[in-house]
C-alpha cells in the first residue's frame, strides 16, 4: 500500500554498499535459447522487466551496474510526481526526472511515467486548493508534464490510487475526487491530447485478486472503453506478503479481455515463501497475452520502502537471491507472446532458432536466438569475446525483406530494416576474454534467416 511515509522512507535510505566490478557480472548462457538477465529473458516473449529508480542512487556503481544489466524498463520512484515536478504553481522542475530518463535512454531502456495525479505527494500549494481551482491546476499539471516528456515515455500512470479500500468498491474521498466524479476521465483526456503516443494507465494497490476494489476499477475501465475515454492499460502494484491471491492470473485476464494492456507495476514480496510467490506472479503475467511486463519496486533490499522486510530480488550487497532465480526460470520457460505496441493475442511462439558467426581470433562472435510468432519476433543477440577482452563491439544484423525493428535494448542501433548496425552502450562494452553479453530487439514481419556478424571496436 502506498503512503507518503513510504516515499519518505525510500528517499531516506542511504547507499552504503561497496562498488562491484561490472565485468564480474557478465554471464554465459545457462542453456540453449535461455537468456541470462531478467530484461533479456522477458524480451523473448515481447515483454519488459523493469524497476523503480531513485535519482539519488545513480552515483552508486553497484546499483547502476545491476540496473543497466538486468532491466529494460525504468520507473522514476518519486521524481516525476506532482510535488517533484511542480513545487510552485506553474513553475516546473524536471531535473531529477530528466536525469533518470536520460540514464535509461543512454542504456537502451524505456521509461514508465509515474504518476501524474495522486491524492498524496501533492505540493503544498495544491493541497490548499479545491473545486474548480484545483481541477484547473490538476489538468494543467497533466498537460505540462506529459508535454515535457512527449514521445519519451512508454506509458503514464495518469491517475494513481483513486479507489477506496474495503468492500464498497467506490472512489476514495480526496481533494481531487471532490472536484467532480469525472476528474479521472478529464485527466486521461488531457494526457492523450498532450502525448498521443504514450500508453495511458490507471494504477492501484490491493487489486491483485478479484475483490470489491478491483471490480470497481474494472467497471470504470469497462465504462471508459465503451465511451471512448482514452485508457490503454491498468497497473497492478502487487505489494505482496508470502502469497498471491489464488485468482491473480484470472484477475489480470479479465482486465485484458476488456482490451487494455495489464502491467505489474510495483512488485515486491516479503515472507519465507518469497521465491515461490515471485515465480507464481511471473508465470501469471507470462500466461496472459496482454500482460506487457513486470516492474519491481527497487533493486536491492536496502533500496526498498519496506524497511527490514527484504522484499526484492537482490540482497543488500547486490547479490542475486533465490527469488531472482525463480523469476528468471519463469521468464525463460516462456508463455503467451505479447506485442507491446498493439496488444493482440498472437499464436504460440515458434521454437527459438539460432544463427552464429564464424569465430574471429582476438575479435568476437555473435549469435541470434529468435522467438517468432505470426507477424512479429524478438531477437536476442549474444556477443562473445574471442581470445582477448573487448573494450567495445559492433554487431551487424541483416534482416530479410519486410522485417522492421520496432524497439531494442542494451545496444544502440543505426537503421531499422535491411542492414542494421548495433553498438554497445556504456555498461556492456567491456567483455572479458571468452565471456559474453547480450542485447535484443523486437520487430514486425518475419526474421527467419537473419544473419549477424561481430567486430571489436
Amino acid at each position: 500500500m502506498k503512503t507518503t511515509s513510504r516515499s519518505l522512507s525510500r528517499a531516506a535510505l542511504a547507499s552504503t554498499l561497496l562498488a562491484a566490478s561490472l565485468g564480474a557480472t557478465l554471464l554465459l548462457a545457462t542453456s540453449a535459447g535461455a537468456a541470462t538477465t531478467l530484461g533479456a529473458s522477458a524480451a523473448q516473449t515481447g515483454r519488459y522487466f523493469g524497476t523503480a529508480v531513485s535519482a539519488g542512487k545513480l552515483g552508486d556503481s553497484t546499483y547502476v551496474g545491476i540496473l543497466n544489466r538486468e532491466f529494460t524498463m525504468v520507473t522514476a520512484e518519486n521524481e516525476m510526481k506532482w510535488d517533484a515536478t511542480e513545487p510552485t504553481q506553474n513553475q516546473f522542475t524536471y531535473g531529477n526526472g530528466d536525469r533518470i530518463l536520460n540514464q535509461a535512454v543512454s542504456n537502451g531502456q524505456r521509461v514508465r511515467g509515474h504518476a501524474l495525479l495522486w491524492h498524496q505527494q501533492q505540493p503544498g500549494w495544491a493541497q490548499g486548493l479545491s473545486g474548480s481551482a484545483l481541477r484547473q491546476a490538476a489538468i494543467n499539471h497533466v498537460t505540462q508534464v506529459a508535454t515535457h516528456y512527449k514521445g519519451k515515455v512508454y506509458s503514464w500512470d495518469v491517475v494513481n490510487e483513486a479507489f477506496a479500500d474495503g468492500g464498497g468498491g467506490g472512489r476514495r474521498d480526496s481533494n481531487l475526487q471532490r472536484t467532480g466524479n469525472d476528474w479521472i476521465e478529464a485527466a486521461f483526456r488531457a494526457a492523450r491530447a498532450a502525448d498521443p503516443g504514450a500508453k495511458l494507465c490507471y494504477n492501484d494497490y490491493n487489486t491483485d485478486g478479484v475483490n470489491a476494489k478491483s471490480t470497481g476499477i474494472y467497471t470504470m475501465v469497462q465504462d471508459f472503453k465503451s465511451r471512448g475515454v482514452p485508457i490503454d492499460c491498468v497497473g497492478f502494484q502487487s505489494h505482496l506478503s508470502n502469497s498471491a491471491p489464488g485468482d491473480y492470473q484470472a484477475n489480470l485476464q479479465r482486465f485484458a479481455d476488456l482490451g487494455v494492456e495489464v502491467q505489474i507495476t510495483e512488485l515486491d514480496i516479503s515472507g519465507s515463501n518469497q521465491a515461490a510467490v515471485y515465480g507464481t506472479v511471473t508465470r501469471a503475467c507470462m500466461a496472459v497475452a496482454r500482460c506487457a511486463g513486470i516492474t519491481v519496486w527497487g533493486i536491492r533490499d536496502s533500496d526498498s520502502w519496506r524497511t527490514g522486510e527484504n522484499p526484492l530480488l537482490f540482497d543488500n550487497n547486490g547479490n542475486k537471491k533465490a527469488a531472482y532465480t525463480s523469476v528468471l526460470d519463469a521468464l525463460n520457460a516462456g508463455g503467451s507472446t505479447t506485442t507491446p505496441t498493439t496488444p493482440t493475442t498472437p499464436t504460440t511462439p515458434t521454437t527459438p532458432t539460432t544463427t552464429t558467426t564464424t569465430p574471429q581470433p582476438g575479435g568476437c562472435t555473435s549469435s541470434v536466438s529468435l522467438n517468432s510468432w505470426n507477424g512479429g519476433f524478438v531477437a536476442t543477440v549474444k556477443v562473445t569475446a574471442g581470445s582477448t577482452a573487448l573494450t567495445g563491439w559492433t554487431v551487424t544484423t541483416n534482416l530479410p525483406s519486410g522485417a522492421t525493428v520496432t524497439n531494442g535494448w542494451s545496444a544502440a542501433n543505426s537503421g531499422t530494416s535491411g542492414t542494421v548496425t548495433w553498438t554497445n552502450v556504456g555498461y556492456n562494452g567491456s567483455v572479458a576474454a571468452g565471456q559474453s553479453t547480450e542485447f535484443g530487439f523486437q520487430g514486425t514481419g518475419s526474421a527467419d534467416g537473419v544473419t549477424s556478424s561481430c567486430a571489436a571496436r
